[in-house]
């Protein structure tokens, strides 16, 4: 088994899971596998990919584990820490097959269920690509000495930062060499990662909120239009107040910020970068701040959209002294190892709504070219959401 954990997935696939379960129970979804960078799948590889999905009905909470998240995520109710102490993968939710190298997975049912698919899922696929094609790698010494410059490069820098990168990482055991060396190394301004297992396995903090599929399910359920204020409405419901950092480009960043009133402003700590200049998106969050009367100081911009050295260099200088500033960085720490990195994603593409129909779900990034989607409906939120 490539998984030994079912914590080994990202934070905010748990705490939004924690907010289906309490208030979407019903509604059903539908994930696809996109393979943004074209990567050739060896033969053999969906019957292997078939075996760890399968392997991961194994996969269960221990009780080391849950009162992990009691004690360092005390706002997950009760509820869902039995619920989740309970859960099993179930391997009949992923549908794989392969035609020549072209890889298709989807995965459907209840959506509290195959909410956590997604992550693991696309770690193993990466993990498969590189054993399957016989991708040598850097050696272990290279990667810790290479880790150890970049965490030496931010602390320089003053930055702080977290580990993102689960879903396009090398291996699991790239992945914890690099998790090792951060907090073996230089340590001052690495705080966290959002791997709910290296978290507890190495204790530092546990790093996430929601992600954009939160937003395009309220979209799908309620309406572009609402989908902004009820997504962060329905947050602030379940949290109260905890986890307050708000993702802003699901719909575009300027479709965001007209929804974001001074309320939301206030309630939540800052916003996460994922699409699209950061520069220009740090001087929209500013501008916003400011005309809702509130110091930028105040708050909090992270980013985490393909991060590298240079580029939080730029944002750092950019941002100084203007907004507070974190950085989640995914791929350049954990599949950074002399190869090609993988560029494949899984999205949730349709929604079992309440009145039982079958509604597409589309994302509409700050990068025309990362639209994802139905076509038609990609073009029908443009129009309603007045995006050109």
């Amino acid at each position: 088994m490539i998984l030994h954990s079912l914590l080994d997935n990202d934070f905010y696939k748990f705490t939004m899971q924690c907010g289906v379960v309490q208030l979407f129970p019903k509604n059903k979804a539908r994930y696809t596998f996109i393979n943004r960078g074209k990567h050739e799948f060896p033969e053999g590889f969906a019957e292997a990919l078939r075996e760890e999905v399968n392997a991961m009905a194994q996969l269960k909470l221990t009780k080391s584990e849950k009162q992990f998240l009691k004690d360092n995520c005390p706002y997950l109710s009760p509820l869902y820490l039995d619920f989740l102490e309970g859960y099993h993968y179930d391997p009949s939710e992923v549908h794989i097959t392969q035609e020549g190298n072209d890889l298709n997975v989807t995965v459907e049912g209840y959506w509290y269920r195959t909410i956590l698919w997604e992550v693991p899922l696309l770690s193993v696929i990466s993990e498969l690509f590189y054993k399957l094609t016989n991708a040598t790698a850097w050696t272990d010494a290279q990667v810790i000495e290479n880790t150890r410059e970049k965490e030496q490069f931010y602390k320089d820098l003053g930055v702080v930062f977290a580990e993102f990168g689960t879903r396009r990482r090398h291996s699991y055991h790239v992945h914890d060499i690099v998790m090792r060396t951060l907090i073996e190394g230089y340590k001052s301004t690495f705080i966290g990662s959002s791997n709910v297992h290296f978290a507890m396995k190495y204790q530092v903090k546990t790093i996430g909120t929601h992600a954009h599929e939160w937003f395009m399910f309220h979209a799908a359920e309620y309406s572009y239009k609402m989908a902004n204020a009820l997504s962060l409405e329905h947050w602030v419901d379940v949290y109260r107040g905890d986890l307050g950092v708000a993702l802003s480009d699901t719909y575009t960043t300027d479709v965001f910020f007209k929804q974001f009133d001074k309320k939301f402003s206030k309630l939540f700590d800052g916003v996460r970068h994922d699409s699209g200049d950061p520069i220009v998106f740090a001087e929209k969050t500013i501008a916003h701040y400011n005309k809702m009367g509130i110091n930028p100081l105040s708050k909090y911009i992270i980013f985490s959209d393909g991060l590298n050295p240079k580029k939080v260099q730029a944002i750092t200088e950019a941002c100084k002294g203007k907004i507070g500033i974190s950085f989640g960085i995914g791929t350049d720490l954990t599949n950074d190892v002399g190869l090609r990195p993988m560029n494949i994603v899984m999205k949730l593409t349709e929604v079992l709504t309440s009145d039982n129909e079958w509604v597409p779900t589309v994302k509409l990034s700050d990068e025309p070219n990362k639209h994802t989607g139905d076509k038609r409906m990609i073009e029908l939120a443009k129009g309603i959401l007045a995006i050109n």
